[in-house]
Formats: C-alpha cells, structure tokens, sequence
C-alpha cells in the first residue's frame, strides 16, 4: 500500500480486511440469480426469469437513514441500522406491489474500522435476508477532512420487478375503501431529530439512565420493519387498492401521496403507543404535531374494499406474527450482543386495524383529516 495515501487518511490495508470480513454476511444474501461473487467492477443478476412476464416493469427506490446514525454513534451500537436503511428502500418499493430482487449500498466513513463497519454490514445483509433479496455489491469510501473520523453514513439502492398489469393494479382506490393500519417497531427511521432535540443537549447522552435507556433501547434498538414478509400474501391475493409507507412527513404528507384529486382520507385518532406517547409528553408535542413527523404506530397502511376486511385483517395478523419471530431469531443469531434485548415494543406488539375511511372529497378540504 501506499504509506503516503495512509498519512493522507485512506488506508487501503483496512479496505480489503474489511471486505474479507463482510464475505461471508453478503454470500448468506445470494440466491442463484447472482452472478460471480465480490471485488469485481460491477454486480451482475441474472433476470432471464423475467421471460415468464408477459410485459415486466423493473422498480426501484433509493434512500438512507438519516440521523438515527448519530445515535448508533453515541451508543456503540451499531446492530440494527443496516435493517433500516433496507426497510427505508425495500418498504417504499412494496408500495407498487413489486417484489425486491437486490439491493446495493453505500457507506461513508471518516476513518474506516472494519470491526465496526462489518457489524453494519451484517446488519444490512439480515435486513436483505428479511426482505427476500440478495445484496450484490456497494461501494466503502473513506472522506478524510470531509467527515469526522468516527463518522458514518449509509445509502441504499434496491431493485425489484413486477408484472405490469399488478402494477396498474396496485393503486385503485376509491370512496368507501377501509384503511388499515399496520403496526409499526417505534419511529422507525423518520423524525430523529425532533427525538434529539427533545432529549439530547449539544449531542451528548443524557445523565437520566431511564432517558438512556428509552432512546437506546426504543428509538435506536427498534429497527426499521421490512413489511414484504408481512402484506405480501395480501398482495398476492389482490386485495389492497392502495398502499403507503409512513414515513418522513407523518401521515399528512404521505397519504396524499396515494389519493386522487377527489378523495381524501379520514382517521379515527388512537392511543399513542410508547415510544410516542413518552416523546409527545417530553416534547409538549400537539396530536397533529406528532401525525405530522411520526408513524405514531402503523408504520404501513392498506386500503381495501369493505368485504375484504376481516381477511385482510386475519393475513395480516399472521404475516405479522411470523415476522415479529423471525427478526428476533436473525437479530439474536447474527449478534451476541443483541441476544435476550430483542424486546418488541408497545406499537411493535399490536394488531393491525381498521384506523380510517376514504372519503369524497368535499371543495378545498384537506386530503388528510382526523375527526
């Protein structure tokens, strides 16, 4: 290596160690539609499966995890972000109906420790796992002066298809349909930093054990959900007319995303569960306030039809129970440290429900209202 390109802050020696480590991590995500293994100057996926489309539509999304690393930081903990940054591209894929093929990620770093970056790269390869797709290739990039030594970012990139005829059908809502919600673990990767400023002063932890604790524990330790494993039998089945993932914005940004110019969506307010009950009270946060940053609890809705929502509910509840079981068991068979902590939170534990109607709208009303 270069012992110069080493003082200048790039140290190529820590480059391969650290692809060596994650080998084995990123081959557990392989099916047999990878092509070749690591190291090479692209990822290749064998599609020729798509031949059994009629007229195949390719999807894909890209996103991060935005300041919830700061935590992951500040804790030394660093288990549960990779599942994040896949739920954060995989779940806003879903919401086309499509299936994940693979994902690529990105990841920054002031001074690369592949110690600890392999830590984040097994949790990426679980949240894969979860998500039915194989991670192919990324990209590890040392910015020294750029960013502070112990610093790190994440990206990620997914792929996934989907017939085009289930594509046209996967938004078809309309006056009457049901909204369901889907449970959420906690914040998942939206709002950290209205968490950090209700708790944290000037970045450093707070002295209170139980405000270490709750932030730790219910904020940072509470991946991300991927929902491919929960709604898909529902998808399958064709009953959704339209779905959202809730995530920065609350509801009153996303749910528009979905509606027509001449629906709106009306919600019954529930119960905050923890952890937004705590950070409504410790933040003096208005009801509104929260529904417009946080998922609140349902971290993913579905609207159906009228007749199809007691099946719905019963698919659902058990995607959910076979989910909630499996990501504890990859969580406490991947990390020793998170063996015996995997405690499901308040919201994580509930049932998916009915929460709202699609309504006409009525002149300039609001597309999202809460009676």
């Amino acid at each position: 290596m270069s012992e110069a390109y080493r003082q200048a802050g790039v140290d190529t020696v820590a480059g391969q160690r650290f692809v060596d480590l994650i080998k084995p991590a990123v081959k557990s995500t392989f099916t047999p539609n990878v092509m070749g293994g690591l190291g090479g100057f692209s990822a290749l996926y064998d599609v020729s499966f798509l031949k059994d489309y009629k007229e195949p539509v390719l999807v894909s999304s890209t996103d991060g995890v935005g300041t919830k690393l700061t935590l992951a930081r500040l804790f030394n903990r660093h288990e549960t972000v990779g599942l994040d940054l896949v739920a954060m591209c995989a779940n806003d894929l879903l919401v086309s109906g499509a299936r994940p093929m693979f994902l690529l990620d990105y990841v920054a770093v002031g001074r690369l420790r592949p110690e600890q970056m392999k830590i984040v790269v097994e949790s990426i390869a679980t949240g894969c796992r979860l998500a039915h797709c194989s991670l192919i290739g990324g990209e590890t990039a040392e910015h020294p002066g750029v960013m502070a030594d112990e610093d790190y970012d994440l990206a990620g990139f997914v792929v996934g298809c989907i017939e085009k005829e289930r594509l046209q059908k996967a938004n078809r809502i309309a006056e009457g349909d049901v909204i369901i919600g889907i449970p959420s673990s906690g914040i998942h990767s939206n709002g950290v930093s209205l968490v950090r400023k209700i708790f944290l002063d000037h970045g450093l932890l707070p002295a209170a054990e139980g405000d270490r604790a709750f932030l730790r524990d219910q904020i940072l330790l509470a991946p991300t959900i991927l929902y491919e494993e929960v709604v898909r039998d529902v998808i399958e089945a064709e009953l959704p007319t339209g779905m959202v993932h809730v995530t920065g914005g609350g509801f009153y940004e996303n749910v528009p995303r979905v509606l027509s110019d001449d629906l709106s969506a009306e919600f019954t307010p529930w119960t905050l569960p923890e952890p937004f009950a705590s950070l409504q009270h410790r933040g003096n946060l208005r009801y509104d306030e929260m529904l417009s940053v946080f998922n609140c609890g349902y971290g993913y809705l579905m609207m159906v039809r009228e007749e199809d929502v007691e099946k719905t509910l019963s698919m659902l509840d058990a995607g959910l129970n076979a989910y909630r079981s499996r990501v504890i068991s990859e969580l406490e068979r991947t990390f020793v440290s998170m063996r015996g902590t995997c405690r499901p939170s308040e919201s994580f534990l509930r049932p998916p429900a009915v929460i709202g109607r699609i309504k006409k709208k009525q002149g300039s009303d609001a597309s999202v209202h809460f009676l």
